[in-house]
Order: C-alpha cells, then sequence, then structure tokens
C-alpha cells in the first residue's frame, strides 16, 4: 500500500508493507534510541545501502526530547563530517522522528530525512505531514520547523515488539482522526473491526489528505490537534514522567469532550460513547486537576494560541468538528473544575 503526500515544497510516498531496501546516496547516519537499535537494528541494516553509515542514539523518551539531546546528536553529524548530499534516518516512534527532522531541517540550512516509525503512533501520525522539533520548559515542540521526509517507510514487522502500553498510545491518535473525520471509522473501531494494516492505512489516508489541503496549520490541519491543547498541559505538568504522549491526548480529549457537551455541540452519550471506546483500548480517561487556574494559564504557553485567544478543536457529533476560539473563560473553569 502506497500512500502520496503532496505539499507545496515536496512530494512523497508512505509505503506500508514488508521493509524493501533503502538505497541513499552518500552518507547515512541513523538516528535511533537504545531500546530500538537493541531490538531492530540489524533489521533496517540488512534493508539499508548506502557509501557511508554512522548510527547517532539518543536517549528514549519524551523527557529527553530536549536542547541538550538536540546537541548531542547535532555534535555527532559534525563529527561524522556530513554534508549537504547527507541524509538521516529517523529510526524510532515521535521523539525520535521529531528530533530527527528538526536536525535535518537546520543542518547546513537543510539536508534530506526518511522516516521508518517503529511505534503504533509514529505510524499513524507523527511520521508524516513534516512536523518537527523539541520540547522545553514552557512546553511541548516549542522549537521546531515543518520539513517534509522524502519518504516513509512503515513495516508493522516493527509493532511485534511494541509494549500494549504504547499499542494503546498509538490508539490514541487513530480515534481522534476518526472522531474528527470519519464516523464510519469510528463506529468500526469501537467495534474493533479494522485489522492493524487498515487503522494504519485509514490513518495515513486520512492523515496525508489534511497535509495536502493544509501543510502549515493555518487551517484544517489544526483540526488533527483534538484533544492536545488540553494533553500538552498535562504533559508538562507532569513533567513528561507520568503518561506517554498518547496517554495524554486520550484524557486531552475526554476534557474536551466535556466543554463540547457545555457548548452543546456533544450529547452527553456520544461523550460517553467516545470514553468507551477510549477505555476499550486501555487508555487513561481521568487527571486530577489540582489547580485549575494554572492548568488555563498554560494554555496560552501554547503555539497555537494567537493574541491571547486559545483555539479549541472540539467534536461536533462524531465524525464532525468545530473551531473555537474566544469561549469565555469562566465556561473553561467550569470544565476544568469538574476534573478536581
Amino acid at each position: 500500500m502506497i500512500v502520496n503526500v503532496i505539499t507545496p515544497n515536496k512530494e512523497y510516498n508512505v509505503y506500508i508493507k514488508d521493509l524493501e531496501t533503502i538505497e541513499v546516496k552518500g552518507k547515512v547516519t541513523v538516528i535511533t534510541n537504545p531500546t530500538v537499535s537493541g531490538l531492530h537494528m540489524k533489521y533496517l541494516l540488512d534493508h539499508l545501502k548506502c557509501d557511508e553509515l554512522h548510527i547517532v542514539t539518543l536517549p528514549d523518551g519524551e523527557e529527553y526530547k530536549n536542547m541538550e539531546s538536540f546537541s548531542y546528536g547535532f555534535d555527532r553529524l559534525f563529527d561524522a563530517k556530513l554534508d549537504r548530499n547527507s541524509t538521516l534516518i529517523a529510526f524510532g516512534g515521535g521523539v525520535i522522528g521529531d528530533m530527527t527532522g528538526f536536525m535535518a531541517s537546520i543542518f547546513l540550512r537543510g539536508i534530506k530525512f526518511i522516516q521508518v516509525p517503529t511505534t503504533l503512533l509514529s505510524m499513524v501520525d507523527s511520521s508524516v505531514g513534516g512536523k518537527t522539533g523539541i520540547n522545553n520548559k514552557y512546553g511541548k515542540n516549542l522549537i521546531g520547523s515543518f520539513y517534509q521526509p522524502e519518504a516513509v517507510y512503515i513495516d508493522t514487522y516493527f509493532l511485534s515488539t511494541l509494549p500494549k502500553r504504547e499499542f494503546s498510545a498509538g490508539m490514541a491518535e487513530v480515534i481522534k482522526m476518526a472522531i474528527m473525520f470519519d464516523a464510519v471509522f469510528f463506529e468500526n473501531l469501537k467495534d474493533n473491526k479494522e485489522s492493524v494494516e487498515d487503522i494504519i492505512r485509514n490513518s495515513i489516508e486520512i492523515k496525508s489528505s489534511v497535509v495536502n489541503q493544509d501543510e502549515k496549520e493555518r487551517g484544517i490541519r489544526s483540526v488533527l490537534n483534538y484533544g492536545h491543547t488540553f494533553g500538552h498541559v498535562i504533559e508538562n505538568l507532569t513533567n513528561y514522567s507520568v503518561y506517554i504522549h498518547g496517554e495524554a491526548v486520550a484524557i486531552g480529549m475526554i476534557i474536551a469532550n466535556r466543554l463540547a457537551v457545555k457548548l452543546g455541540y456533544l450529547t452527553k452519550q456520544e461523550e460517553q460513547t467516545i470514553k468507551e471506546c477510549i477505555e476499550n483500548y486501555n487508555l487513561p480517561t481521568t487527571f486530577k486537576i489540582k489547580d485549575e487556574e494554572e492548568f488555563y494559564e498554560h494554555f496560552f504557553a501554547d503555539k497555537k494560541t494567537m493574541n491571547n485567544s486559545i483555539k479549541f478543536v472540539l467534536p461536533k457529533a462524531i465524525g464532525n468538528y468545530k473551531i473555537k476560539k474566544d469561549i469565555d473563560k469562566e465556561i473553561i473553569l467550569e470544565v476544568l473544575r469538574d476534573f478536581k
């Protein structure tokens, strides 16, 4: 299965099949983490042909998606004497993909990179679309760039060693896209009628369609942030050490749904149906907010906030969406108090 992604600056393919030989001219640096390297590096190298190979291993986990890890990786690229004809390969989950893409986007003002995602979350979402970046103390992905890969190679072989928790985290992003864009897909997910391959294909087709329309997130692409506005605050408040990304997004969807109910976009029955689907995939649906004012203030560090106006992506029934700005602060605080 091949899905074509077309943006104003780049056209590339997402290959969803057993990994075939990846041929790259020039120097190649594979950016990975210890877990993926230990499990799957031989498999990748058996399918990689290049003139000169280097491997850089970065720490594993969202808490390491920071300037220190980025600088370490950057130094290794200079040590390897990469040039403008060189290529980076992101071999890991969303953290590795985001950092590798960001390195590629600014190293020598931009070199090529390829995505080989190894987690469900990175396969269905973060490997496609060119969002790259790192976190800092103010929030998630606040330093980064839009930079498209040369290609994305998705091989479900890598999921054979994926922990159940990581698989569930990936399903949060799948559920997100179904709720926003495809009610039939959501029903199939709710009833466990989709194979892993179909889940990946459907998700990539939705994501690529959105990116094809809006590469730089000026309009429809922001809909993919459903659950993320709240989820990013949860990640930041817990220092990226309690929840993995998909879990925070799942909780974020639950809070966003409560706001959607309060504004009349979602029925209580639909809210409950979504909650049950999320729980069916072993994702968390509760979070104790200690201070609703503190939580609210964190919204203003979000990169999607403009002119001190918070933009919320909310479900409008299942299969449709509403982007809402300038919601009265008291209404938002009321929702946050529901989770105290």
